[in-house]
């Protein structure tokens, strides 16, 4: 019974023990006084001296020797300054995690796409995301869009950037930048002797698309370029990545439809191209989505960021 209630009156003690009190002795301590500590926080010194004698009383033993000197730490004082110090710097370590936190400085975000980061306008984005803010835990999965916007809807994702806009509900878009599409070819095939490729180049060849994101878009956009059925190369579909489709082109296999962000990832023998129409180069627009009831504060860092870097024209009639 009695052990019992020992450990009631220890526990009872460490709940009283407050912070101000670990503070003012760390102080007391660092000055060699109570009165030149209470000076320089402008309280008073017999009000500073009870509560160090409080926390005295909490802690069951005397922390400091006083003399007409001044003061200096018991041997069980240095030992309680020494866990005062400690418990101190996580408590300030802890509110500076939670500021900086709040306002989008430290913190976690996950990210979708189905481009490539090997070059381009969303591998500088993260860079410069990276550089600014330093202490962000940032993740990357790259998915079908199916899939991604699956993750978003469901909050595993706070942000997916892919080309084109994918309408949902639940979501929001922010346009960005927009990539010109290249063709690959292995560097001795007769196309590569031109700096620019036209669709109608394309006829007689094989294009190799893989059947993951975005080939679809690629595809489509080869329809639309090339209308009539006779104008169209033979399109071969991979169930395979781009970085396959890339090694297939560069064995001679065949050429494929490439964005701009591809081209950081060289393959031996594999040379890009520009492809254009009557109009100029052919281009793919790209968007950010995500859940208008996010509130990570460390996405609304990246999204301003994006909108700072690809700010959108102004709507007709601003």
């Amino acid at each position: 019974m009695a052990e019992v209630e020992i450990r009631n009156d220890r526990r009872n003690a460490a709940r009283a023990v407050d912070l101000q009190q670990l503070r003012l002795a760390v102080l007391a301590c660092d000055y060699g006084s109570f009165r030149q500590a209470a000076e320089a926080l402008s309280i008073k010194h017999t009000a500073f001296s009870r509560s160090i004698g409080q926390l005295e009383y909490l802690v069951g033993t005397s922390l400091f020797e006083r003399s007409s000197g001044g003061i200096k730490p018991t041997l069980a004082g240095q030992a309680v300054l020494r866990i005062a110090r400690l418990i101190l710097e996580q408590v300030d370590t802890l509110i500076d995690a939670g500021q900086s936190s709040g306002r989008g400085e430290s913190g976690h975000l996950v990210m979708g796409f189905c481009t490539s980061i090997s070059a381009g306008n969303l591998r500088a984005s993260l860079g410069e995301f990276k550089r600014r803010l330093p202490l962000i835990e940032l993740a990357t999965m790259e998915r079908s869009r199916l899939r991604l916007m699956t993750a978003l809807r469901n909050g595993a994702l706070d942000l997916v950037v892919s080309p084109g806009r994918l309408l949902s509900k639940d979501t929001k878009a922010l346009p960005l930048w927009s990539e010109r599409i290249l063709i690959s070819l292995p560097q001795d095939h007769r196309l590569a002797a031109s700096e620019i490729v036209h669709w109608t180049d394309l006829r007689n060849e094989t294009i190799l698309l893989s059947q993951y994101d975005p080939g679809r878009e690629l595809e489509d956009l080869l329809i639309s370029k090339l209308a009539l059925p006779e104008d169209r190369p033979k399109i071969e579909r991979h169930d395979v990545s781009r970085g396959i489709i890339k090694s297939l082109v560069s064995m001679g296999m065949g050429l494929s439809l490439v964005m701009e962000s591809d081209i950081g990832a060289s393959f031996a023998g594999l040379v890009y191209r520009e492809l254009q129409d009557g109009t100029g180069p052919s281009r793919l627009d790209f968007h950010a989505h995500w859940r208008d009831d996010n509130e990570n504060p460390v996405l609304k860092r990246f999204l301003n960021l994006l909108a700072e870097r690809y700010p959108s024209p102004p709507s007709v009639g601003e």
